[in-house]
């Protein structure tokens, strides 16, 4: 009797991201009926050593080197970009046109230009039965795909206000090292397209509406730093004097922002709001309800009900841990919560299932593209300061 043969799994980058998909890639399988086996083939990295130590930690059967040469095996099925955004571009069009089912770290892109030939070239594979996804992973964190569902049943009403944060504070320290996502070249922006990306994905997804105009301010706070040579971490205390390179992307972003279903939005990213590690909210308020989600308290929501009586009404805490909630059926019983990391395996569950299926899968390119595409225009409201209104002095 024929089966079908395994998915094998390429994946490029072996640093924070590529630590988190080699989780993924390994657990999804083992809690979840997929419909086709994975394996984990080969990790690619820069360093042949260091490489080879990853494979040995993380479970993958091969290292590498050479990405291209990745690529056009033809034993590899998936690619699973986890490099700096620099490199997005080349490796995703690479894997797209030699037929790979492609998984893409966010920001898409370091430009809109470089993200809108990315969406264009997977439209055109996904017409060859290619499947690709961008990594925009709290999508699948389980009380965030409840939120969305509940404001898809239009239990709020009419969306209003949507705010929402991301707030780290990983680089507050002056003598943090310098690392890629400090270099505008190789990390496209700051704050901003780190962490302010999943904000505007979340943001857009949840209220099934586009951002459509903004006004925004950039600030970098510490303008330079130690070099520690090849230092790719976050955070660490760099070593006093010697040394240092220019920042050259933001630490913090603020803006408004319009929806186009007439909705309000006010966004904040930064890294650094000392005591706040991995801060992500989000809250959205109707004519009729609000619901709002912070990461620090993952496992639940906040759901406000404006049409219950006089006297008795509230915030109301609902745990979501239930298996009847989105991607719980899996995991374990009711009240025992899940981690960062299942965010990333609930990512791989859902592609496995879309290669499988045929059928389509979000956040596509041009999800990723749109993103892309809001976070230029908040760098370009930002650079434009003679739009800024000077508070008038007492006379």
């Amino acid at each position: 009797m024929p089966t079908t043969p395994p998915l094998r799994v390429a994946m490029i980058g072996t640093a924070f991201m590529g630590r988190a998909h080699s989780q993924a890639w390994r657990v999804a399988p083992r809690m979840f009926a997929l419909p086709r086996e994975v394996e984990m083939a080969v990790i690619v990295g820069r360093h042949p050593e260091r490489t080879e130590a990853a494979a040995r930690q993380m479970g993958w059967q091969e290292a590498s080197t050479d990405w291209r040469a990745v690529v056009e095996r033809p034993d590899i099925d998936i690619v699973d970009i986890c490099t700096p955004g620099d490199s997005h571009e080349e490796i995703a069009l690479a894997a797209l046109a030699a037929g790979k089912h492609v998984l893409c770290e966010k920001p898409l892109a370091n430009t809109v230009a470089e993200a809108e030939r990315m969406a264009a070239a997977a439209r055109e594979a996904a017409a060859r039965g290619v499947v690709s996804m961008c990594g925009f992973s709290y999508r699948r964190t389980p009380a965030v795909a409840l939120m969305q569902q509940i404001v898809a049943e239009g239990v709020l009403g009419d969306i209003r206000h949507v705010r929402a944060q991301y707030l780290q504070d990983w680089i507050s320290d002056p003598e943090a090292p310098l690392t890629w996502r400090l270099d505008k070249e190789k990390a496209g922006s700051g704050a901003l397209g780190d962490i302010g990306a999943h904000i505007i994905d979340s943001a857009q997804w949840v209220t099934d509406s586009l951002i459509t105009a903004v006004s925004a301010q950039l600030r970098t706070f510490v303008t330079s730093r130690p070099v520690l040579g090849d230092s790719v971490g976050l955070g660490g205390r760099g070593a006093a004097g010697g040394e240092r390179g220019p920042v050259t992307v933001d630490d913090a972003a603020a803006f408004t922002a319009s929806f186009d279903n007439g909705a309000l939005g006010v966004f904040e990213a930064t890294r650094m709001a000392l005591g706040r590690r991995n801060a992500n909210r989000i809250e959205v308020n109707g004519s009729t309800g609000s619901i709002a989600f912070d990461f620090e308290r993952m496992n639940e929501l906040e759901y406000y009900d404006g049409r219950d009586q006089a006297g008795r009404q509230g915030f109301r805490r609902i745990q979501v841990t239930e298996p009847e909630h989105p991607y719980l059926e899996a995991w374990w019983p009711a009240g025992h919560g899940l981690g960062y990391e299942h965010a990333f395996v609930h990512e791989a569950v859902d592609l496995v299932r879309a290669i499988d299926s045929g059928e389509g899968i979000h956040p596509t390119f041009d999800d990723a593209a749109q993103v892309q595409r809001v976070l230029a225009a908040v760098e370009a409201s930002a650079a434009d300061e003679s739009r800024l209104t000077a508070v008038e002095e007492s006379k």
